[in-house]
């Protein structure tokens, strides 16, 4: 190191620090703070994760990163993963290895063994970790030639590492990490040592296609998590045991929602208690639309393939839709309704005083979906879409947007829902100039801008015809959800020769919005039934009351209160089966009714019923007036 030679190093905070070139990142989180130095997992030099013992020979700006940042929760998964590879080539000899990446929470490690892995095996499996992080092995990086690399593990018989090396360019860098007697081909970085990881648990094992092709062998894939600290490990496995227990899946079958049938894989079937929550919603979103000035349009399923060529779709979305025949012309299943609704806006000649039009559709739509990908309602081959399309002047873009936002919101508040918002710009596969996106991108910056929001930029994930605004929701165990969007369109207006009769007299090409609130309805009703594990609020509950006589001689007044809550529009269930009352309220509570209402001779004689709330239990007794007043104003506040 030669102490002459002093670099710069500009911290996060605007600080700036100077070293002797050469020093390792680790001394200096040292140099900063102890605290630090403990808990620094990699730093970012000019924007590039680096090993913290890696040396910085020249001027940079430096970041340090925990697992407090997202990206440091990535280096110290992927470093568990290369550590359960480690236990893996010890405890199964002849073991070969092929990718093993941080995912969303947790990490993975393909394998391919000759025989499959077993649940007691994770737990062997673990234990070998355990050793390997208590001998605090340090990650040491190598760099590589092509030849060299190709040499390693050809030798080593890892066939997989030497297809991935092949398939990088001749002259594309290599490095190899190793730790104790491990050796794998990796890129990092990770964390300095063994010892860094604490707590780690293994979950499943699955099989995965190598490269996901079904074309190649089957792999074993071992799912694992980790995290610094027991606690924060166990919270984590306490969410995953209350999302299994609020599977939609599962809750939508016991609550009698709905269901995938084989008969339909992808397709899902509504049940009438179903049906009855969808319509709740669907009712919900006309009234929100129609408050605020949109028209409801109705377009059709299956549309011909001139349609589709001229919107693009043909071209960049024909491997997701079904396609058909009609009188020998080639029609398809639309995979989206926007086409459908710009031949509504043409139907007719409009003048720049009619702008903005807002037209809403819940637009059924059908995609192709692999099998392996299709997850109850979550992921499915069919779907309805709260669409909306909105033409506008150009000089109406800013406040459209904001009304769009403003309307995201107001729903989302409702189902007690915080979310986060990114925008997402051009694709690499893309219609239109880089102006038209440049200026379409900078309108929906400016919107959230001036509304104030944070926001978190993907950068060439927008649609293919358009920037856009993503509303990710997260609920009650933390988990995220993207489900509305908003995309700002100059090019389908283009394609599509849409106009209106600007002041002038002339005929001027409107401005588009996309913009759908829930998603997928499917997708929503899953995600609602998961977000309030099926005790939905009483104004979306398919049963918002049960009645439940004491024995059969109260059956009489029990049909009373029953007719008395249906006639105000209450959805109401007498339980009138010659079964034990405890029996009958456990089974509705099990079946998720807000309220269960006893009677029984003092209920009969003054007119009353003894209140058991869902979550709060027994609210003792009261008239029966009263309580159909404070459901009433329950669901009439959609309160949650």
């Amino acid at each position: 190191m030669d102490e002459n030679n002093k670099i710069k190093v500009t911290l996060p905070d605007g600080g700036v620090r100077e070293y002797p070139a050469g020093i390792a990142l680790m001394d200096i989180a040292k140099d900063i703070s102890p605290r630090l130095a403990r808990e620094a997992l990699v730093a970012k030099v000019n924007g590039q994760l680096t090993d913290l013992a890696r040396p910085l020979e020249r001027d940079a700006a430096v970041a340090f990163l925990t697992f407090e940042d997202e990206e440091g929760k990535q280096v110290y998964r992927h470093s568990t993963a290369h550590v359960m590879a480690q236990a893996c080539q010890k405890l199964f000899p002849g073991v070969k290895f092929a990718i093993g990446p941080a995912i969303a929470d947790g990490f993975y490690y393909d394998f391919d063994t000759t025989e499959p892995f077993t649940t007691d095996d994770l737990g062997v499996i673990e234990k070998e970790m355990e050793a390997i992080i208590k001998a605090d092995l340090p990650f040491e990086r190598f760099e590589y030639t092509r030849p060299d690399a190709l040499d390693l593990f050809g030798k080593a018989g890892q066939d997989y590492k030497v297809e991935l090396i092949e398939d990088l360019p001749v002259d594309a860098p290599l490095s190899v990490y190793r730790q104790g007697d491990f050796t794998d081909l990796c890129m990092g970085p990770h964390v300095p040592s063994t010892g860094r990881l604490k707590s780690v648990k293994l979950l499943n094992v699955a099989g995965a296609y190598w490269r996901g092709s079904e074309k190649n062998k089957m792999l074993q894939r071992i799912y694992g998590t980790s995290f610094p600290k027991k606690s924060m490990l166990d919270e984590y496995l306490f969410r995953i045991e209350e999302a299994k227990r609020r599977d939609h899946r599962k809750l939508g079958a016991e609550l009698e929602l709905f269901s995938i049938q084989d008969e339909g894989p992808g397709f899902p079937f509504f049940h009438p208690k179903g049906m009855i929550l969808r319509n709740e919603l669907e009712k919900f979103w006309r009234e929100e639309h129609a408050k605020r000035g949109y028209s409801e349009i109705r377009t059709p399923i299956i549309l011909s393939r001139s349609l589709w060529e001229r919107s693009g779709h043909w071209d960049h979305y024909r491997e997701n839709m079904y396609f058909t025949k009609i009188d020998e012309g080639d029609y398809a299943v639309k995979p989206m309704n926007c086409p459908g609704g710009i031949i509504v806006y043409k139907s007719k000649l409009h003048s720049y005083r009619e702008l903005p039009i807002r037209m809403a559709e819940l637009g059924l739509v059908h995609r192709h979906e692999l099998s392996g990908a299709l997850h109850g309602m979550m992921r499915v081959r069919c779907f309805t879409q709260d669409d909306a399309h909105i033409y506008m002047l150009p000089s109406q873009v800013k406040d459209e947007i904001i009304g769009v936002i403003n309307l995201d919101e107001d729903i989302y508040k409702v189902f007690g829902f915080p979310y986060h918002v990114e925008l997402s710009t051009k694709p690499e596969k893309a219609m239109g100039s880089d102006e038209i996106w440049e200026m379409a991108t900078n309108a929906l910056r400016d919107a959230l801008e001036t509304r104030g929001i944070d926001y978190k930029v993907n950068e060439g994930d927008g649609a293919f015809y358009g920037p856009k605004i993503d509303f990710h929701l997260r609920d009650t165990l933390g988990r995220t959800w993207q489900c509305g969007t908003i995309q700002l369109d100059f090019v389908m207006p283009e394609i599509f020769d849409l106009n209106y009769v600007g002041e002038d007299g002339q005929k001027h090409r409107p401005v588009m919005i996309h913009r759908t609130i829930f998603g997928s309805l499917e997708r929503f009703i899953g995600i609602l039934t998961e977000h309030f594990a099926g005790a939905f609020p009483a104004w979306l509950a398919p049963v918002q009351a049960r009645v439940i006589p004491i024995t059969g001689r109260h059956a009489a007044y029990a049909q009373e209160v029953t007719d008395s809550l249906s006639g105000k529009g209450i959805r109401v269930e007498i339980d009138t089966r010659n079964e034990k009352i405890n029996y009958k309220i456990r089974e509705a509570q099990a079946q998720k009714i807000p309220y269960m209402l006893v009677v029984g001779d003092k209920e009969a004689e003054n007119k009353t019923v003894a209140v058991r709330q869902r979550a709060k239990g027994d609210l003792g007794a009261m008239p029966l007036a009263d309580f159909e007043a404070m459901l009433l104003e329950e669901i009439s506040t959609k309160s949650y």
